[in-house]
């Protein structure tokens, strides 16, 4: 009996489930070591593109961000940020906020760890912190592969506009990390669409697959300009705000709109994953 009171005694909620501990088991996953190897060749892969198609300008009197891809590293990183932005960079956060917790139910180890005893709330916790964490790193890889392979190929050199002008690498350095925390920002909804349906369904795929289409079908009704002024409220009106940062004076408002909606539809979306996940019977 004393040393079930010592063990009791000691237990303290907030250690459970370090995020530590969580990080090495997310980070050994084949998923995760895939995803990352699919973001770090796409830039490659682009590089293969334009050596085989040739310089992507001179195809018209309206230059576009996508015919500067070759003016300088700086060029290229923005090109590869904007090519998958829309599509790409939704499948990690997707697939790592999404698989997190259904994985663990399609496993049967959720009932385990919540025996271990692993507050639900901090269970979900832990989880949401280190899926976050990893969509941000995957964001964040995919242009510095990109500067990096870019810069090796087409030189270092001042971020040149499509609409004229260019901007100093110090400077175009800074946009590039404005660019990418706001696609991150951006990319909240989708986070929290998929990690609100893994404490839904015991099918990861169920998960991961819903949060995209769904983000899919943002994207389709974005498309409709019939719904005019609608498509305000629509986190994919947003997506490409960022592009407002890579000119020689940025324009803010169209960032803080989209951030602003999309902070608000994910926080909602979390909210209702820790009140469903609280509520949930956990059988498996």
């Amino acid at each position: 009996m004393s040393t079930l009171t010592e063990v009791a005694s000691g237990y303290q909620a907030g250690r459970t489930l370090p995020l530590r501990v969580e990080l090495v088991r997310q980070l050994k996953r084949r998923r995760t070591l895939v995803m990352g190897a699919v973001l770090a060749v796409l830039p490659f892969v682009l590089l293969i593109a334009f050596a085989v198609g040739g310089d992507p300008g001179g195809r018209g009197d309206r230059v576009t961000l996508m015919d500067t891809a070759t003016a300088s590293g700086a060029n290229f990183a923005a090109v590869s940020l904007f090519v998958s932005a829309g599509f790409l960079l939704v499948i990690p956060v997707a697939l790592f906020c999404g698989d997190t917790v259904a994985s663990e139910a399609s496993w049967s180890s959720l009932r385990y760890l919540l025996a271990a005893p692993v507050p639900r709330a901090r269970l979900l916790w832990s989880k949401l912190v280190v899926a976050l964490g990893l969509s941000l790193a995957a964001m964040v890889l995919l242009p510095l592969v990109a500067l990096a392979a870019g810069t090796a190929a087409y030189g270092w050199g001042p971020l040149r506009i499509p609409t004229g002008g260019a901007l100093d690498t110090g400077t175009a350095a800074q946009r590039l990390l404005v660019a990418v925390a706001y696609i991150f920002v951006s990319q909240l909804v989708t986070a929290a669409l998929a990690f609100w349906l893994s404490t839904v369904t015991d099918a990861p795929l169920g998960a991961v697959g819903g949060a995209v289409g769904l983000t899919i079908v943002g994207n389709v009704l974005d498309a409709v300009t019939a719904l005019g002024h609608w498509r305000d409220f629509l986190p994919a009106h947003w997506q490409f705000a960022w592009a407002d940062a890579v000119q020689p004076t940025p324009e803010w408002s169209g960032m803080i709109q989209g951030a602003a909606l999309s902070v608000t539809y994910a926080l909602v979306l979390f909210a209702l994953a820790f009140r469903t996940f609280s509520r949930k019977d956990v059988v498996s």
